[in-house]
């Protein structure tokens, strides 16, 4: 091998290797990155943890602390971070990883194979999207201290893509290895090997970590410290970013209606890079099929038919989104199915399929009472457009506003919800982001954003299956544009829009969206400019 990162060729089906360049910055500035200096992240949610490993909720802390084995351009495109040399064998069956060597963790231990090992290896069981990513993984080998194997039993041709900081984080065995993992104390404390450390946690304030001086990758990280803090409120996220008191939030974290103001501020810039990993969510409405009435095809038809999804990227979002009936975003390009909903909108049609499904309207006009649970602020528009929709056809709403977490249990492990407003990301490939949602062997209870809806379909999850092991990406698209005909057909989930993000942040704040992963990235190329 040689001492440069290693690209799979997508010709020669993952066999083939070429050189890499080394990821750059590349802020189109030609001033050096300043050094020092606190950057205030302004969050949009308080994640019940801050390591991503089992659960995704932390996606916009982990990686400052926790490394991935590689790291992607905008044109994902790998390159190295723990791993400094990959390469795949032909039939696609067996990765071998060499490691970065002299790497400590933030405790002062070596980083060594053996943390991988564990790593992936974990990921495949605890981690909500690594039960499908790392399925075909049937060990990890560790022929030394700064090699791991990884032996599969079936290719897995998104596999390569996977190795983000804050999708599959490398974790320290000697902390984890033992215990259970979704109650160590670590994922609220974590120690990685990435650019920041650790400091501390002030729920439902902060949190803040400190820059480590003994990174493997001087000189970076050029901050001294990064300080994140919780705006539950949508409208003093646009006070923060007018009084320059935050420095960046993602994912366009503002009210809609003041994007076009904040705008016009000369001192503000919007980067809609940095989302190639994670092209913008959907926007959805799961259903719990295990509730009485939902669980009757014609009261999902109903309800389906009931909303106009142009309205609500018009007006619930300002026109910042698109209309989307299929569980793949458009920002899938290739996967992306644009056919519309079987069921558009049609009120009539929506209350003679009530009434056929038995629910005629009663002495108050309505003929169904249902909860609509959905996380923080954000979703309140979304919520009372719901309401008002399923009003329309004798539906009542009955709208229920979680924090995050209180959400995330009532949902993925009480269980104890009829409908939940859901923001599900697709990730770079469907088998690793839409998958979860749909397949049956993902109905886990307690662990978050695996299938909801507890959806069920044999030919769905055969064509799923199928695809994560099919070498030929034409084959790959049609199963997924099958599989996305079957999810509109029997609606366990009303998809509705794709948002559109930016990262808005002050233009003295640099480097911090330059690779695929941008936000959710580990920061260590942002800076602050004078």
């Amino acid at each position: 091998m040689s001492d440069h990162p290693l690209r799979l060729s997508r010709r020669a089906v993952m066999g083939a290797l070429a050189g890499l360049p080394v990821l750059q910055p590349g802020t189109g500035r030609a001033a050096e990155p300043r050094r020092g200096g606190t950057l205030n992240v302004l969050l949009n949610w308080e994640p019940p943890a801050l390591l991503s490993f089992t659960s995704t909720s932390s996606l916009p802390l982990s990686a400052k602390v926790t490394e991935g084995l590689l790291e992607y351009d905008n044109d994902m495109v790998p390159h190295a971070q723990l791993a400094t040399e990959w390469a795949v064998a032909p039939d696609g069956l067996t990765y071998t990883f060499k490691l970065r060597q002299g790497v400590k963790w933030h405790d002062g231990r070596d980083f060594t194979s053996a943390d991988v090992a564990y790593s992936i290896m974990a990921l495949k069981t605890v981690h909500p999207r690594g039960r499908s990513t790392f399925s075909q993984v049937t060990e990890a080998v560790t022929p030394d201290a700064h090699t791991v194997v990884l032996r599969l039993a079936r290719p897995t041709p998104y596999l390569l893509r996977a190795l983000q900081a804050a999708e599959s984080p490398i974790v320290p065995k000697h902390l984890y290895d033992g215990t259970d993992p979704f109650t160590n104390p670590h994922n609220s404390a974590p120690v990685g090997t990435g650019p920041f450390r650790f400091k501390e946690w002030v729920r439902g304030s902060h949190v803040i970590y400190e820059r480590n001086e003994a990174y493997w990758d001087q000189p970076r990280p050029y901050l001294d410290r990064i300080i994140a803090k919780y705006y539950p409120d949508m409208a003093s996220r646009s006070v923060a970013f007018e009084t320059k008191s935050c420095d960046i939030g993602y994912r366009t974290p503002v009210v809609l209606n003041d994007v076009a103001r904040l705008q016009q501020l000369d001192f503000l810039g919007f980067e809609r890079k940095g989302y190639a990993y994670s092209p913008p969510n959907i926007l959805c409405v799961d259903f719990n099929l295990s509730n009485d009435a939902l669980a009757k095809f014609p009261v999902r038809q109903a309800l389906a038919h009931a909303v106009d999804r142009t309205v609500i990227a018009r007006t619930v979002f300002y026109g910042l989104a698109t209309p989307c009936a299929s569980p793949v975003v458009p920002g899938l390009t290739a996967f992306h199915d644009p056919t519309p909903s079987p069921y558009g909108f049609d009120l009539r049609r929506a209350e003679a399929l009530l009434e056929e499904a038995g629910y005629p309207r009663g002495s108050d006009r309505s003929r169904l009472r249902l909860r609509l649970d959905y996380p923080g602020e954000e979703n309140r528009r979304l919520a009372d457009y719901l309401r008002a929709a399923f009003s329309r056809i004798g539906v009542s709403l009955d709208t229920r506003s979680n924090d995050f977490g209180a959400h995330v249990k009532r949902v993925y492990t009480d269980r104890d919800f009829d409908m939940q407003i859901a923001s599900m990301s697709n990730l770079f490939d469907p088998c690793v982001g839409v998958q979860r949602c749909y397949w049956s062997k993902n109905i886990v209870r307690g662990v978050p954003f695996s299938n909801p809806s507890g959806y069920s379909n044999p030919q769905a999850d055969a064509l799923m299956e199928a695809s994560m092991t099919e070498l030929d990406e034409a084959k790959r698209i049609d199963q997924w544009k099958q599989v996305q005909q079957m999810v509109m057909r029997d609606i366990p989930t009303l998809n509705l829009v794709s948002p559109t993000w930016m990262t808005i942040h002050q233009t003295r704040a640099e480097g911090h969206s330059v690779s695929a992963d941008g936000f959710e990235g580990t920061f260590a190329h942002a800076y602050l400019d004078a």
